[in-house]
């Protein structure tokens, strides 16, 4: 499987518009190449190189399976009209979360994830409750890195 996006290539700069610098909106993501039997889909996106800990920026779960994009400027809202439904950020909200790193260049890694069955969960579920839900259940999995670092 393969996660794409039409906003920013793999490993390069997320552009301004997606940061807390400019409008904090969710880039747009693609994927291809998903295993037949996928059911639903998952994407979870972090940063590792946040200060203490890894920092949750956007969890999302229960994509139907007919799902290959989203678009960008994903709604803050609970549950999307037919695509899926949004969890909790580490900043208690839902939806997602833009890049704004106190200090130094951050990886942000947008996590995609086919799974055999949809999860179940009411919005609001945290990164670990997905990742909980989700085991024994990925059949593939996609990864898409951006980088991001404050211009002011």
């Amino acid at each position: 499987m393969k996660l794409l996006s039409d906003s920013f290539s793999a490993n390069s700069k997320i552009p301004m518009k997606f940061s807390c610098e400019g409008e904090g909106i969710s880039p747009s993501l693609k994927w291809e190449d998903v295993p037949i039997e996928t059911r639903s889909f998952a994407l979870i996106v972090d940063d590792p190189d946040a200060p203490n800990r890894t920092f949750v920026h956007w969890v999302l779960y229960d994509l139907p399976m007919q799902t290959r994009n989203l678009p960008e400027g994903v709604p803050r809202e609970p549950m999307l009209e037919g695509s899926g439904i949004q969890g909790k950020n580490d900043i208690g909200q839902l939806g997602y979360t833009p890049p704004c790193p106190p200090s130094g260049i951050h990886r942000y890694f947008f996590k995609l994830y086919a799974l055999d069955a949809p999860l179940g969960l009411d919005f609001g579920a945290t990164k670990q409750d997905v990742e909980a839900a989700m085991e024994n259940h990925i059949l593939a999995s996609a990864q898409l890195v951006g980088r991001y670092q404050k211009q002011r």
